[in-house]
């Protein structure tokens, strides 16, 4: 036999003993070390919609699933679960069952191109985050930028700019909040749907009437008039906030839109039926305002 040969067949024979040694070792520590999986994880992670969007909180379905199993997360934080898998997970769990919403995104800004005030050329890097740094842009330092951030990190495409405003497709938003933490403004929130229709606050800025008219033809003046007719209004620096809950029974709806002067109280979404009839005997909870706080505010300044 030459050296050559003898020298391949102890290279293959050295190979298959490897293999062979490296196959036990593996079988040995997936034995040894094994983790026995909770079976209520992989039933709860089967209802969950696996859209893996974050609103929970976690990093994804399965996370959430297992945090839910070991006590460290609510149910009813997934946003895109219905009344019906909102049951089966609680059922599963043994726990009762929370109230759930249906929760969409909300704009609270309704001024497009044309009625902004002192409006400024802007040819910097065309995101709100980068504009949002710059002053003087708009006169209205509350307001949509109109780049699009909330549109880049929408997973649904539910959010579109037209004529510089960010408007919200109901029927494809999943109140997965990634918008709301894109906005450097501050102004997109996710709030609880009960009806078709919801009240929302479309503007959100906080100055005076006088200074707000100054910068945008469709600002809320502050007049406070929603809040004197409904005890479910409050007034924030000059802006109302909804306390939902209250909303309700507290007040004919279409008289404070005839109320406010300046048209800021505007009728907002469509559900879809499935969840319409998911919180048709739910009541709406908590007080919903802009997050507000621009990016601006947290920026460290260098020279």
């Amino acid at each position: 036999m030459s050296p050559l040969i003898a020298s391949i067949i102890v290279a293959v024979g050295v190979m298959l003993t490897l293999a062979v040694v490296m196959g036990w070792i593996l079988g040995w520590a997936n034995v040894a070390f094994y983790v026995e999986t909770d079976p209520r994880i992989v039933k709860i992670a089967e209802i969950l919609p696996g859209a893996n969007c974050g609103a929970c909180g976690f990093a994804g379905c399965n996370e959430y699933a297992t945090q839910l199993v070991e006590g460290s997360a609510e149910p009813g934080a997934c946003t895109q679960c219905n009344k019906e898998a909102s049951a089966l997970i609680s059922s599963i769990l043994g726990v009762a069952t929370p109230e759930s919403f249906p929760y969409k995104a909300v704009v609270h800004c309704r001024a497009n191109e044309t009625q902004r005030l002192n409006r400024q050329k802007y040819v910097g890097e065309p995101t709100c985050a980068a504009a949002n740094l710059v002053s003087g842009i708009q006169g209205c330092t509350y307001g949509c930028l109109g780049f699009g951030d909330c549109v880049a990190v929408c997973p649904q495409n539910a959010i579109q700019v037209l004529d510089g405003l960010a408007s919200v497709r109901y029927h494809l938003c999943i109140g997965c909040r990634k918008c709301e933490s894109a906005c450097p403004r501050g102004i997109i929130s996710i709030i609880p749907f009960k009806k078709s229709r919801v009240l929302a606050v479309v503007c959100s800025n906080k100055d005076f009437g006088p200074d707000v008219k100054a910068v945008c033809r469709v600002g809320c003046i502050g007049c406070g008039a929603c809040s004197r007719k409904a005890e479910a209004f409050g007034m924030e620096q000059f802006l109302p906030v909804i306390d939902y809950a209250r909303l309700e029974n507290d007040v004919d709806e279409r008289t404070l839109l005839d109320k406010c002067p300046a048209k800021s109280l505007l009728y907002i979404g469509e559900p879809t039926e499935e969840e319409k009839e998911a919180v048709r005997d739910e009541s709406l909870p908590e007080v919903v305002r802009p997050q507000g706080g621009s990016t601006v505010d947290d920026t460290k300044w260098r020279n």
